[in-house]
């Protein structure tokens, strides 16, 4: 009887067996998310990273494979895993992929220990704006660019218009602001660990395997040995995923849907551009 009880009650309450909810961080870094591919942004992550939190156990095992994207959403998912891991006094291991830069290393350092795989790409520590200018092709094709605003600098960086030196002074301002907070950041959560590399903070990215002699990660592996290893061969490692929707659809924990109608062009044009800039994203580092 106490056998068919022990059976009946979760796994993760049963003695003797650790249950690690392991949770997957895919994508490049976007508000809002996308459309019609994954992407990372606080909205379609938090519902998925306070499920992890919630199961019983002393860690959280998270698997990153990001190239980047938005700081401000970078950090939100950051501080939401950090809060969450002194809330519920559990240890945060993170696990790096292909690829955790820029972006994705910040999210990484929110781990108390970062494994990566030797030939993974981590680092790319800086800020990056890039857009495109269409002054001459407007020209090409005839199209007279007017532009009416309250204000002198709303039109700042148009890419229908020419540059202007002081904009790309202000924007360049703008991303040093940025580029010490997340240096700010590394530093803290990796206090005692990083070396002195005059590279360090540049936007250079290395191997797993260098970044663990730069004090960027702790050790190489990976997360199954790792787990494994650590807290014993019976280990379940529980994968944490949205629910399904009453079809079998995967429904984003917080994520916004948009319906069909009206707003479908949009949302395709919109996808399309978001795909381009992801695309982007990841051929930075060969992917």
């Amino acid at each position: 009887m106490k056998k068919l009880l022990r059976r009946l009650l979760p796994r993760s309450m049963r003695g003797g067996e650790v249950v690690i909810p392991v949770l997957r961080l895919q994508g490049a870094i976007m508000s809002g998310g996308g459309q019609f591919r994954p992407t990372l942004s606080l909205a379609t992550t938090a519902g998925l990273i306070e499920k992890a939190f919630a199961i019983p156990g002393p860690a959280v095992a998270i698997s990153i494979n990001s190239p980047g994207g938005s700081p401000v959403q970078s950090r939100l998912i950051y501080k939401r895993i950090r809060d969450l891991a002194a809330e519920k006094n559990k240890k945060v291991l993170v696990f790096v992929e292909d690829v955790a830069a820029s972006g994705g290393y910040m999210i990484a350092i929110a781990g108390d220990e970062i494994i990566a795989d030797p030939s993974s790409i981590v680092g790319s520590i800086g800020v990056v704006s890039a857009s495109f200018g269409f002054t001459d092709l407007i020209k090409k094709i005839g199209v007279e660019r007017r532009v009416y605003t309250a204000g002198e600098n709303k039109a700042t960086l148009d890419p229908f218009q020419p540059e202007k030196k002081e904009d790309i002074e202000r924007l360049k301002k703008l991303q040093l602001e940025v580029h010490e907070t997340f240096i700010d950041l590394v530093k803290d959560r990796r206090r005692g660990k990083l070396k002195d590399d005059p590279d360090l903070f540049t936007g250079l990215f290395w191997s797993g395997k260098k970044g663990l002699e730069l004090g960027l990660v702790d050790s190489l592996g990976d997360m199954r040995t790792v787990l494994r290893d650590r807290y014993g061969a019976k280990a379940e490692l529980k994968l944490i995923t949205a629910p399904r929707g009453l079809f079998g659809r995967r429904l984003g924990l917080g994520s916004s849907t948009s319906g069909f109608g009206p707003d479908v062009a949009g949302a395709v044009a919109s996808g399309l551009v978001d795909a381009a800039e992801e695309r982007a994203l990841w051929s930075r580092f060969g992917l």
